[in-house]
């Protein structure tokens, strides 16, 4: 009876992380929750207090984007996405990465060979555990993103290897009909 305890402990764990990855879509929560800073079109700074960004974040979107944290590898909804479309901050909107350069490095976790621009992202060095490495924020609201190596496709060389939970994803066709709905 022990035994079968100590082997179900690690398997709710592991499905604990999988649930919020594998809920898909848009980020539903945001719209339940109205998070002021969420906006697909303002390009202006977002400076929450980690209180106001904790009563606004699903919990495992604000121990991602606040606190640093990671999902495990191969289990996030993006990590073997193929669609076309645009990934928006989970956190506040900000268009981050499109599909287009988006390719499988086999490290679990999605990544692209560059941001959609130069202000998408900020760059910030990280040597926690021991280890010297690039820290990868979304460049509107500063949430954790990942991490951006060297080890990367041309033409940039680089891998941003990016958490699912903080990704939003629209299809190329959704955004296109949502862009002529609007005319």
């Amino acid at each position: 009876m022990e035994t079968r305890k100590l082997l179900i402990l690690p398997l709710l764990l592991l499905f604990s992380h999988c649930t919020y990855s594998q809920n898909g879509g848009k980020n539903k929560f945001m719209e339940e929750k109205k998070n002021p800073a969420y906006s697909r079109t303002d390009t202006g700074k977002v400076n929450l207090t980690d209180a106001e960004w904790k009563k606004v974040l699903p919990k495992e979107v604000y121990d991602i984007a606040r606190e640093k944290g990671t999902e495990w590898a191969f289990t996030g909804k993006y990590w073997d996405h193929k669609e076309k479309g645009t990934y928006y901050c989970a956190a506040c909107g900000n268009p981050l990465f499109v599909s287009d350069t988006k390719f499988e490095s086999g490290c679990g976790w999605p990544s692209f060979y560059q941001p959609i621009s130069k202000t998408s992202v900020i760059y910030t060095p990280d040597n926690s555990h021991g280890m010297q490495r690039t820290e990868v924020q979304c460049g509107r609201c500063k949430a954790h993103l990942g991490h951006v190596f060297d080890d990367g496709p041309p033409p940039t060389g680089l891998r941003y290897c990016i958490n699912s939970v903080i990704l939003d994803f629209d299809k190329a066709q959704d955004a296109e009909k949502k862009y002529k709905e609007k005319e």
